[in-house]
């Protein structure tokens, strides 16, 4: 008899937004005359920069020669791609970070998912409150989750690190140890950010108790202001133990073409039930080697023009787009009297719905009269519940049009 992995009977309900594409779908049926605004999935609208374009155009040509033809790549990633990242992504931050330390991906999801297979199941793990949904639902598939309880909407053997107003999306460190520690910063779904301070509480927790911080940095280029790390290895120490995420989807648009990468230095170990150490480099690049061939030769080409001179300026010009749209939410929901946050240092808006309604009851409200899709914040947490997510990747005459639906509800 074929048996199942049981952990995923654990899962609650469907993955939150194929469950508000479901609620969309519908309503589009239901009324195809109505013109529907999406301010939900973090889905940039804007096409990929002119030279992204001419690099998948020549390394297509590439391929279609023989004598410049590339079959499987380094499970990796390329070279020429890795040296980049080191270089500009780190090494502009004062950051030493070797090219073998980087390991290119399709994608920060897949990653931040993956990345638990090198851990035991019996590790306990934090994460913040209200998350990205990803984090939670791969441990739990994992089987590194208790079981659900449906009164507190939470799971057992999971630390919920409570982000809301009354703390200023700080997280507190836990009480209780912990082994793996989840944090997104600049903040999905918050929009929040911490300062090098915060940050740096957290490392000095992971060194004193043997954890590991799972960093998701995924939103850095939207960061505005002075003293905001742009990076986890900008905390002295954090090299030993933790591991970063980032991603070319929202930084160059690449949410079709899915590229990204992940940072294991070789200074970061873990132990065996024994007490010995293992280096998780070596670790991961052979779960890598085994489960992954590797981002396509012409995503990787394409990847790599982003830091030319040229391909900076051209990123830049669509993150400060975006920007302007997060900027056009927040104020336009201050001016309809909301309150908010974010929407500074990250293209999420975070905001409190009004009084008598829950977060799931905004959605549909906000759906049926002012035909706007948003984000419910229970569906990030317990701890998200009176909260509601907008993000800034609509096109500009998209964004002002449904602030102007917004302020005209009142």
């Amino acid at each position: 008899m074929i048996t199942i992995n049981e952990n995923y009977l654990k899962l609650q309900d469907s993955y939150l937004f194929s469950t508000i594409a479901k609620k969309v779908t519908k309503f589009q049926e239901e009324n195809p005359d109505k013109k529907v605004i999406k301010l939900g999935i973090g889905d940039v609208t804007l096409p990929i920069v002119p030279i992204v374009g001419k690099a998948i155009k020549e390394a297509t040509e590439e391929m279609l020669k023989k004598e410049t033809f590339r079959g499987y790549g380094p499970e990796q990633g390329y070279d020429f791609l890795r040296e980049k990242i080191a270089i500009n992504d780190y090494q502009k931050l004062g950051i030493t970070i070797q090219k073998d330390e980087i390991f290119v991906s399709d994608g920060t999801k897949c990653d931040t998912g993956n990345i638990g297979e090198i851990f035991s199941k019996d590790n306990i793990i934090a994460i913040t409150d209200p998350v990205y949904p990803v984090y939670l639902d791969t441990n739990i598939m994992a089987g590194r989750t208790g079981d659900y309880h449906p009164n507190k909407k939470q799971y057992e053997k999971v630390v919920y690190l409570e982000t809301t107003a009354e703390n200023n999306f700080i997280p507190e460190l836990p009480k209780e140890k912990v082994d793996m520690i989840y944090l997104c910063f600049p903040n999905n779904p918050t929009g929040t950010v911490l300062n090098k301070l915060e940050l740096t509480k957290w490392v000095t927790y992971a060194k004193q108790n043997k954890a590991i911080i799972l960093f998701d940095g995924a939103y850095e280029a939207f960061i505005e202001e002075e003293g905001i790390p742009h990076s986890i290895y900008e905390i002295e120490g954090a090299k030993e133990v933790a591991i970063e995420f980032r991603s070319f989807s929202k930084t160059a648009g690449f949410t079709g073409l899915r590229c990204a990468y992940t940072i294991i230095p070789k200074e970061l170990k873990a132990y065996t039930q024994k007490g010995k150490e293992v280096n998780l480099n070596q670790l991961w690049s052979r779960r890598q080697c085994t489960k992954f061939n590797g981002v396509p030769y012409i995503t990787q080409r394409a990847a790599q023009s982003i830091y030319t001179k040229e391909g900076q300026k051209q990123i830049q010009e669509n993150i400060q787009y975006y920007k302007e749209n997060a900027k056009r939410i927040r104020q336009g929901l201050q001016k309809a009297g909301y309150t908010v946050f974010g929407g500074k240092n990250a293209p999420y808006i975070w905001l409190k719905v009004p009084n008598g309604y829950t977060s799931w009851e905004f959605f549909d409200y906000l759906l049926e009269t002012a035909n706007i899709v948003g984000t419910p914040g229970s569906g990030f947490g317990p701890s998200g519940e009176g909260y509601f997510r907008l993000t800034a990747f609509a096109s500009k005459e998209n964004t002002i049009e449904a602030m102007e639906r917004i302020q005209n509800l009142k």
